[in-house]
């Protein structure tokens, strides 16, 4: 068995299938634990970290809530590693998955190829920043940068800063920029904010959206989008201070900023793309899996295309709870298909 990837959703497959005693590797490109928490920027603390959930057989305990997400979670994920001896090797980057004759799949990196009877898909999104192209785009002569590039507020101390996107990520860098910068909010249609409070209900319906999306083969969407964001106290904060008035998005970029097609023009020395990531799956490409909607349709975790095939962190199962009972699926799964194919 292979496992691509070693953040929440891979590490929590891993410990599923070393409880069932099968044989298994896993590949993760990282050169350390704690997958894409290792590139969060500095200034996220523990205290302003939504929904991050324990992985199986092994609580996290209490944290420093000022202490940065990015040394507090690779930490614990190291420990997860050890406690539990799981085979992790790194850093190592699969560049294909091939189908074999005999029916096995043939795993392809920079470490060599293995073979496996299953293959659980743990990659995330964190490696594929989305970059929307607009007209003008190439003339801007200010900074241009995603949230995946984001370090701090400090670098934008003074200047003007256009943050394009609606998701959690815009809104958490607006806030935190807007306190030593001049900022304009843009997004392609109007934020969804959610008053509150947030039941599991509410969670479930949120999932089950998503859930439907991958059953039909389209791209999954995240599970933000079909909730809306929480109004919590900063955000209630933001609000009065007008920090998050919303501007509909331009209609071009400028050499100075962004501008509308009905005369209107902002300056800008910055535009900061909080534009969401897409999944990592190029390396499956080869077992053509992809649907006419452009998404890959999954029962579960398993691929319908190829039940070889089990995608953990993907669409429904695209967050810390959801990944770990997603890992249990995925491992179930598989000894239900080996057992088949034995049979």
């Amino acid at each position: 068995m292979v496992v691509v990837g070693a953040g929440q959703a891979g590490l929590s497959s891993a410990y599923f299938l070393r409880r069932a005693g099968l044989g298994f590797v896993v590949l993760d490109r990282s050169p350390g634990p704690g997958g894409a928490w290792r590139r969060r920027w500095p200034s996220l603390t523990m205290s302003a970290v939504h929904g991050i959930h324990d992985l199986p057989g092994m609580r996290m305990g209490e944290t420093d809530p000022d202490a940065p997400a990015a040394e507090v979670v690779p930490r614990y994920f190291a420990d997860f590693e050890r406690a539990f001896d799981l085979p992790v090797l790194r850093p190592v980057e699969v560049r294909a998955v091939r189908g074999l004759p005999d029916g096995r799949l043939l795993v392809e990196s920079t470490a060599g190829e293995w073979t496996a009877r299953a293959l659980i898909n743990a990659t995330g999104t964190w490696e594929r920043p989305f970059w929307p192209r607009y007209p003008g785009q190439e003339t801007f002569r200010g900074r241009q940068l995603h949230t995946a590039d984001y370090t701090g507020r400090d670098e934008f101390a003074g200047q003007r800063v256009v943050v394009v996107g609606g998701g959690a990520s815009a809104i958490q860098l607006l806030i935190e920029i807007a306190e030593v910068a001049e900022t304009v909010w843009v997004t392609r249609r109007p934020p969804r904010f959610f008053p509150g409070p947030f039941t599991s209900e509410h969670g479930r319906a949120a999932v089950a959206v998503v859930a439907e999306r991958v059953r039909r083969g389209l791209p999954p969407g995240s599970v933000v989008s079909a909730t809306g964001y929480p109004i919590t106290p900063e955000v209630r904060r933001a609000m009065d201070a007008g920090v998050l008035k919303r501007w509909p998005m331009f209609d071009r970029i400028t050499p100075t900023g962004v501008a509308w097609d009905d005369g209107r023009e902002i300056p800008a020395d910055v535009i900061l793309w909080c534009t969401g990531f897409r999944p990592v799956l190029d390396h499956l490409a080869p077992l053509r899996l992809r649907e006419p909607g452009g998404g890959i349709r999954v029962e579960g975790t398993r691929v319908v295309r190829d039940p070889r095939i089990h995608l953990v962190g993907y669409g429904p199962s695209a967050s810390t709870i959801g990944a770990n009972r997603a890992g249990r699926a995925a491992v179930r799964e598989i000894r239900e298909l080996l057992g088949s194919a034995a049979a």
